[in-house]
């Protein structure tokens, strides 16, 4: 297994050229999939690991449970690993800079931390607060011995908080305020990544969801992004799969789809492959 130091230099140095793609797993199953079938990194789903719970996303998880959930991820597989941490599992600075040094201790290369409140509406932090909260979390990520990618989201764009402009405002100051990665969820088109990458000077991460998903990785990165995740859609597709197999054998009472399954077999490789095994 290669050391955790070595993973974490190894997730530092794939944010400097190109562009890759970081899938996200939501349990151990799924990130030795992701990892056989070839993939670099891998991140958690805030989401995805709610959905494992029987929770919805958003709020729903503390941050015990997604420290053991990001270990476990990490533990998984040779792979480096960043964690979804929503906004930090705090509202105030200095305990945002303390899930950071956790973040490190369960294992994690990096994390994301969110502008949004935990509350009904998600609101997001007021501006100067955001910023706060970045530096914070940037000054713990460089006390560390190895590098930890700190990547800095301004999700008021999704949620309908706040516009582009506003989300553009808060990712440059996010830069400047030590993040290493910024990241703009659901932008509306390629002209809109473009833009946001020709005003910050750290990568970009892309989420391939929403207008986006309709573009292929070439295309994603020629519009400049360094990372392109794809959030809770592969967990949402093993919940679609569970929803319309479910109805079809209950409501229609056949068993049709089972033939779109794969093998047990090729399974149990894939399983045994991405925990580092032949």
């Amino acid at each position: 297994m290669i050391s955790l130091s070595q993973r974490h230099r190894d997730f530092w140095q794939l944010h400097q050229s190109g562009c890759f793609v970081i899938p996200n797993p939501w349990d151990v199953g799924s990130a030795r999939m992701m990892a056989a079938l070839g993939a670099r990194a891998l991140a958690t789903t805030s989401a995805g690991f709610a959905f494992t719970l029987g929770r919805p996303d958003m709020g729903h998880v503390s941050r015990d449970e997604a420290l053991a959930h990001a270990q476990a991820i990490v533990a998984a597989t040779p792979l480096p690993v960043s964690g979804d941490f929503e906004n930090g599992f705090a509202d105030d600075a200095a305990r945002v800079a303390e899930t950071i040094r956790l973040a490190r201790e369960a294992g994690l290369s990096g994390c994301s931390i969110e502008d949004t409140r935990m509350v009904e509406g998600n609101p997001a932090y007021r501006f100067d607060l955001a910023v706060e909260r970045i530096g914070a979390a940037a000054e713990a990520a460089r006390s560390l011995a190895d590098p930890f990618v700190l990547c800095a989201r301004a999700d008021g764009l999704m949620n309908g908080t706040y516009d582009l402009d506003e989300a553009i405002r808060r990712v440059q100051a996010f830069d400047k305020a030590g993040a290493d990665l910024v990241y703009i969820p659901i932008l509306p088109d390629a002209a809109a990544l473009r833009r946001v990458v020709g005003t910050v000077s750290k990568p970009v991460n892309a989420l391939a969801a929403g207008p986006l998903a309709r573009l292929t990785v070439a295309e994603i990165g020629a519009a400049g992004a360094r990372r392109i995740s794809v959030g809770s859609q592969v967990a949402r597709l093993t919940h679609r799969a569970i929803r319309d197999s479910v109805r079809e054998m209950l409501d229609d009472g056949s068993f049709a789809s089972f033939g779109n399954s794969i093998r047990g077999p090729e399974v149990d490789a894939l399983l045994i492959k991405g925990a580092g095994g032949d």
